[in-house]
């Protein structure tokens, strides 16, 4: 067995400064961080041509690492490998896609609220995603609609300009059929 260099633990919770940290040509991350940015394909072909030595240690979503000359099969490959799916980013980012089956589950509860912005208020409108409904759509038949602002802030969230929240219990029904008036929730007003 390769003899392993043991880091102190003074070392491990304060590392020397300054520290040097290398970044990924391709998706402008740290090697280590590569694996997570959606396009590890390109960025290990992208470090294979540029720094070879910075692949070593790192770990795919799908496969096995390789740590100090022995190597360690990662438990989640084995799932991935067994299902024959391709491994999609589930948390944070854009991702690379794939969110119908999330779709299906959130279908659920559009919540309506209204929220102070300086003298004024404004209406936000969560939840409409989850009845498969395009945010930028309803923005933009909520402006016209009520002759204001709207805009999509969000993952799933629209900012209408002005208290129109009574308004949307009874139009948002009228639009889109998949919705009934008790999938609407009034959050009341929300605190400053």
């Amino acid at each position: 067995a390769a003899a392993v260099e043991e880091v102190s633990p003074i070392l491990e919770r304060n590392p020397l400064y300054p520290v040097s940290v290398q970044y990924c040509g391709e998706c402008s991350m740290p090697f280590e961080y590569c694996e997570y940015s959606g396009m590890y394909d390109r960025c290990k072909k992208w470090a294979e041509a540029h720094t070879s030595e910075q692949l070593e240690g790192l770990a795919v979503s799908g496969g096995e690492k390789k740590v100090e000359g022995a190597t360690v099969v990662d438990d989640n490959a084995a799932e991935a490998a067994a299902d024959g799916d391709k491994k999609h980013q589930k948390r944070g980012g854009k991702g690379t896609g794939g969110k119908k089956e999330e779709k299906q589950k959130k279908k659920g509860v559009i919540t309506v609220q209204r929220a102070p912005r300086g003298k004024k208020s404004v209406t936000v409108v969560k939840g409409l995603s989850g009845f498969d409904i395009d945010l930028k759509v309803a923005a933009k038949f909520f402006a016209s609609k009520f002759a204001c602002g709207s805009s999509v802030t969000g993952a799933d969230e629209i900012v209408i300009q002005g208290d129109v929240k009574d308004d949307l219990f009874d139009l948002i029904p009228g639009k889109w059929a998949a919705v009934t008036e008790e999938d609407i929730e009034d959050l009341g007003d929300q605190k400053r």
